[in-house]
């Protein structure tokens, strides 16, 4: 089973963020055997971003990560877990909530466009925003 590098690549709707997971050097930890629960943000949640700020993130590699890791708890989540949490503390350290229910899965302000992909190391679920601490 490829691992949540090798999906975020192949999917093609991910390149924005496998680009910033490269920019920020966070593409052997994400390769690594984690597990790892990701809420990835597709190529269309990051061009709702203000003008600009991607290319600001790319040129601060460090506040990228910090966005990035907010986007990643350690362990492997399906939304049924998610559902029964309420929250998880992100490997940059702030707290995700969750809401699920009647049909509706929410990360903090974003929806879960496609939930439980499974990886060799984790599970993904594809995000219609970019999540941000605070």
């Amino acid at each position: 089973m490829p691992d949540i590098v090798d999906i975020a690549v192949g999917a093609g709707a991910f390149k924005t963020l496998v680009t910033a997971v490269q920019v920020a050097g966070l593409v052997d930890t994400l390769k690594s055997p984690g597990p790892f629960t990701v809420f990835a943000p597709n190529d269309e949640a990051f061009a709702q971003l203000p003008p600009g700020t991607v290319t600001s993130l790319v040129q601060n590699p460090p506040q990228l990560a910090r966005i990035l890791c907010f986007h990643v708890v350690p362990g492997r989540y399906k939304q049924a877990d998610l559902a029964r949490v309420g929250s998880l503390n992100s490997v940059e350290g702030a707290p995700i909530p969750f809401y699920c229910a009647e049909g509706v899965f929410e990360v903090k302000n974003a929806t879960v466009l496609a939930a439980d992909i499974e990886a060799d190391n984790g599970i993904i679920h594809v995000l219609d925003r970019v999540i941000l601490m605070g």
